[in-house]
């Protein structure tokens, strides 16, 4: 799965990666649910990113909200706009959103999951899966929670095991992963810390997971998805990766130029993706990508890492 990152993962990006790798299922970003009694639960904006899949691969909605009305609202406005899988962010670690009642912030208050968790299932006709964190701050906070996803009839988690309060510091502890699946008899996919393919074999071997979500690590190096695979040598050469990185950005300044409006806007959404690149022998090239102030300069420094 390639994972849901918000700001990152919109449809163009969304559509190299169909196009080039393949993913099996996919996310949007996270869809933002309006807890206010008046107004629309979701966004017209955000309405128009709902479908029940992309380029013939199954599209996940991911809302990210609290309170039972109105994550109930709002999965059914997406189901009314196409949406056939739905996915809980109960995982998001940042600002106002980890810190409040809402993505990680839902795991401060265990105990309204009792009302939303079956609330949801009730109202989902498709797939509900859960995007979950190890816990608010105690790691094992997950295997108290595993009976009531169980008897609710969630489909699947994707579990990230760090802590909410740890955000992305200190390493993803896929024993925790493993603990998991020793505890539940639902599908679990791991996340979190899979930056290369032997990342995502050790996972995979050490803890009997499902599948794999790809984050950071995939968007990086979208050929992570061959590599794991077996489609692609696990650690290219440097003028292979030098090539296959030239192709990727060329091809995402290209299609962000038809999504998005003027240089600034287009240089600040590719540039996020080469703040994920951590290579040292790029170090120079990526250092004149990052300084490029017009998408003409922008070219010119991609012809030099070509």
């Amino acid at each position: 799965m390639l994972a849901p990152m918000q700001g990152l993962t919109n449809r163009a990006l969304r559509a190299y990666f169909i196009e080039h790798v393949r993913p099996d299922v996919i996310f949007t970003e996270f869809i933002r649910v309006n807890t206010a009694p008046a107004g629309m639960s979701i966004t017209a904006a955000d309405q128009q990113d709902i479908a029940a899949e992309q380029g013939g691969v199954p599209l996940v909605v991911q809302l990210v909200g609290h309170g039972r009305e109105a994550l109930v609202s709002a999965a059914r406005v997406a189901q009314k706009c196409g949406a056939a899988h739905i996915n809980l962010n109960m995982g998001c670690p940042y600002g106002r959103i980890g810190g409040s009642q809402t993505g990680g912030g839902m795991l401060r208050y265990p105990e309204g999951l009792a009302e939303v968790i079956p609330a949801l299932r009730e109202v989902i006709a498709g797939s509900f899966s859960i995007k979950i964190r190890a816990g608010y701050d105690d790691p094992d906070q997950i295997l108290s929670l595993l009976p009531l996803f169980e008897s609710n009839g969630v489909d699947f988690l994707v579990l990230h095991p760090r802590t909410v309060v740890q955000k992305y510091d200190g390493v993803a502890d896929h024993g925790v992963t493993t603990r998991v699946m020793r505890e539940t008899r639902l599908p679990v996919i791991a996340n979190g810390d899979i930056r290369c393919a032997a990342d995502g074999e050790r996972v995979l071997s050490e803890s009997g997971v499902a599948g794999l979500m790809l984050g950071r690590g995939a968007i990086a190096d979208p050929s992570l998805f061959l590599r794991l695979r077996g489609l692609k040598k696990h650690n290219p050469g440097p003028a292979e990766r030098r090539e296959e990185l030239g192709r990727y950005l060329e091809e995402i300044l290209t299609s962000y130029g038809r999504l998005f409006c003027g240089d600034t806007q287009v240089l600040n959404k590719v540039k996020e993706i080469i703040a994920y690149l951590e290579e040292p022998e790029l170090a120079k090239p990526l250092k004149e990508l990052r300084r490029a102030r017009t998408v003409r300069a922008f070219k010119t420094a991609l012809d030099e890492l070509c």
